[in-house]
């Protein structure tokens, strides 16, 4: 915030005295406000607008229009997609943290893992009827980001429950040494302590209950060369 001000400030006084700003600066500006907007902003947007917009089941794009020292103003459109607006840019915020305790795993012995995985993930791939493909190379992200896409306040709903947690809800599973529970998301936490099959599972779950027809296959996308 303080680098953007500065930056701010430079803008505003170059402005008064008529010099002309260099793309460098504008630049470090957009991507400043950017980040501000996919971290701070986006996330308090989505906890209070998902839940109001749940009883809406058609597509719609919502646009706000900013002026400082302005009322804010929305246009709706049921026409478009983000992606078909010329010149806007989707803005995601990062799609999850894992939960971790603050204290450090015990180390038994040099070189002795504190953690083994002895079933490394498959992968996963999630397709919309939309055309909508997400596929990370780590399930778990494949995972969050498509519960996202659905509606994370819908989930709770389904009732599935992973050792006594909803899979996702507001409430937090006590910490552990060594071991992640869960990921924290947009102020919910989702239970990712679960194998591969357990999560097509769960998601197959969803799209039955909301008859999403989500198309759930296991797999990794190649490596970029």
């Amino acid at each position: 915030m303080v680098i953007l001000e500065k930056l701010y400030s430079i803008i505003e006084n170059s402005r008064d005295l008529g010099v002309r700003l260099n793309k460098e600066v504008l630049q470090q500006v957009e991507e400043l406000e950017e980040g501000i907007i996919k971290e701070e902003i986006l996330p308090a947007l989505s906890n209070d607008i998902a839940p109001r917009l749940e009883p809406i089941k058609r597509d719609l794009v919502l646009v706000v229009e900013y002026h400082p020292g302005e009322p804010i103003s929305v246009a709706l459109s049921r026409k478009a997609k983000i992606s078909e607006i010329m010149g806007a840019k989707t803005l995601t915020p990062k799609s999850s943290t894992p939960v971790k305790s603050k204290a450090e795993p015990e180390v038994l012995a040099p070189y002795e893992p504190t953690k083994i995985i002895k079933n490394p993930t498959k992968g996963l791939r999630v397709t919309f009827p939309d055309g909508t493909i997400i596929w990370h190379r780590q399930a778990i992200d494949t995972f969050i980001d498509t519960l996202r896409k659905i509606g994370l306040a819908r989930i709770p709903a389904v009732g599935i429950i992973h050792v006594g947690y909803n899979l996702v809800s507001k409430d937090k599973r006590p910490t552990v040494p060594g071991h992640i529970w869960q990921h924290e998301c947009d102020g919910w936490y989702i239970y990712s302590n679960i194998c591969n099959r357990t999560k097509v599972d769960d998601l197959q779950r969803i799209s039955d209950l909301y008859n999403l027809g989500l198309k759930i296959e296991e797999g990794k996308p190649k490596a970029q060369p």
